[in-house]
């Protein structure tokens, strides 16, 4: 039997929400979720289906089959090449500086990329994840992949959050990876009602840690 995980302290929860520029940022979505999936054989969509309603249960938020406003406001792309996005009718008009974007990521030789879309209140309204398949996340099983995108649009991290240390943790060599417990009371906290749907000073990640489950 091994030791629970420490909770994370209002330090490492300002870090997770601190962006490279060092503006604290946090944000919920504020609005049920909606998602459509492109670029996948049908069998997978369930798979990555599952994982968002996963994570949104275990936030104690809501799914819904369309957005009034927007039809779908979580749309998740998985391609081949970054090219592909210059390819893609009407995605100019959700990525405005798409011709810089597809740029940086090749530069970057980035595999993952996702942009959010906020309401009057700071609240996430819509994201748009996309994942291009390289020789590294074909070895990664496709519940893994689901379930990390799903955990990493739950809610706003900063753009440095998991660059170190991943939102999930390997059980078996081969096996899909599971949500860190520490991330998962985290993502619970972050939508307790009492709290505000985004928040720009840092100690709301003291509101936040307050709201952890105490060690036993």
């Amino acid at each position: 039997m091994t030791d629970a995980p420490a909770p994370l302290s209002p330090d490492d929860i300002s870090a997770l929400f601190t962006r490279a520029d060092g503006q604290f940022l946090f944000a919920r979505w504020g609005r049920p979720i909606a998602p459509v999936v492109f670029g996948v054989q049908d069998a997978t969509v369930p798979i990555l289906k599952s994982a968002i309603e996963a994570v949104v249960a275990l936030a104690g938020h809501r799914m819904s089959e369309t957005d009034p406003e927007l039809g779908a406001n979580l749309l998740v792309f998985f391609i081949r090449d970054w090219s592909e996005l210059s390819e893609t009718p009407g995605l100019d008009r959700l990525l405005p500086d798409l011709p810089d974007l597809v740029a940086r990521l090749e530069g970057a030789g980035a595999n993952q990329y996702r942009a959010f879309r906020f309401d009057a209140d700071g609240g996430i309204k819509a994201a748009f994840v996309f994942v291009r398949m390289d020789a590294d996340l074909a070895r990664v099983p496709a519940e893994t992949i689901a379930l990390g995108q799903a955990v990493q649009t739950i809610v706003l991290w900063s753009d440095t959050a998991f660059l170190g240390s991943s939102p999930l943790a390997a059980v078996s060599r081969d096996g899909p990876a599971l949500l860190k417990p520490e991330i998962a009371d985290l993502i619970r906290a972050a939508y307790d009602p009492v709290l505000p749907v985004a928040a720009t000073d840092a100690a709301h990640a003291l509101r936040l840690a307050a709201r952890l489950p105490k060690p036993q």
